[in-house]
């Protein structure tokens, strides 16, 4: 699927969720992979539930898949540069040893993500010392990335303190752009800006990484109405797979390819899949990107 210099994943959170590990609990490893080699992806990035790097390394070899990268939650403020510095490393070791691109960082000091708080309405902010201590230890991290061969991607997520265009703006600002880069996701800025082209438009000379992730506009309404916490909104079915929302991603695609993109653009939707069949919404998510954004007929 796609350009040359762009790889297509799906990520496993459709199988199995790692903040709700009771989500998907008997999905496992081997039915996770087969599916994406079914639904004719390249790869997929690691799960909290993934095994060891010399296991890992061997199923996604026998399916001829790579892996693109894994999140890291980073608490850089809570506990400083130097704790946060530790942990980064043994993921940055992980990572290159299963031969990944990019290690995905999101701070979750004061995040909400996981608390039954109001995802729409009290989002966390930063004092600006709080944001010298993050930009400062991003720096830091973005080397140790590098010193791995890796790329620090940096996720702005609902319901933490880089969430919006404007703290994307000042994270952008103060942070090494040799060092920090950016992971573009459009069902994060969509749910939190209700807009996704300003900040694709304006940082996408630091982006190398991106998310394909779906609102349905109609549940993000209704959850921003009820008030609901980042996880009711994503089990009342907010996020999917593209397609099956609102945005446009032909438009998105056409935009990164116009500046010259090269890296993993990644299907991502926390969905429930006792709800949402997750062989069923990956070929969804294949067919739609097939003929609506790459302008290609599916053969199978």
């Amino acid at each position: 699927m796609g350009k040359q210099d762009i790889h297509w994943g799906i990520a496993p959170i459709g199988w199995r969720n790692d903040d709700m590990p009771e989500i998907g609990k008997d999905n496992t490893l081997s039915h996770l992979l087969s599916d994406i080699v079914v639904a004719g992806f390249e790869g997929t990035e690691v799960g909290g539930f993934f095994p060891d790097a010399k296991t890992l390394k061997k199923e996604i070899k026998l399916r001829n898949l790579k892996i693109a990268g894994q999140w890291f939650s980073s608490f850089i403020i809570q506990d400083g540069v130097e704790k946060a510095s530790e942990a980064f490393r043994e993921h940055c070791a992980y990572l290159k040893e299963v031969d990944a691109a990019v290690a995905v960082v999101s701070e979750q000091t004061y995040s909400i993500q996981g608390l039954p708080k109001n995802v729409f309405a009290d989002k966390p902010t930063f004092s600006d010392e709080e944001w010298n201590q993050l930009t400062e230890g991003l720096n830091v991290l973005g080397e140790v990335a590098d010193s791995y061969g890796l790329k620090l991607v940096y996720h702005h997520h609902l319901g933490t303190g880089v969430q919006t265009l404007a703290e994307v703006d000042h994270l952008m600002k103060n942070t090494d752009p040799g060092l920090v880069h950016l992971l573009y996701d459009t069902g994060h800025i969509y749910a939190s800006d209700k807009a996704y082209m300003p900040l694709l438009e304006k940082h996408i000379d630091r982006i190398k990484h991106v998310h394909f992730k779906d609102i349905r506009d109609n549940i993000m309404k209704t959850s921003e109405k009820d008030g609901l916490s980042f996880r009711s909104a994503f089990l009342a079915g907010m996020f999917t797979v593209p397609g099956d929302g609102g945005i446009d991603f032909k438009k998105v695609y056409d935009k990164l390819l116009e500046n010259n993109y090269q890296g993993w653009i990644v299907i991502e939707a926390e969905q429930d899949p006792e709800i949402a069949h997750p062989l069923e919404y990956a070929l969804n998510a294949r067919k739609y990107i097939n003929e609506n954004v790459l302008n290609e007929k599916v053969t199978n």
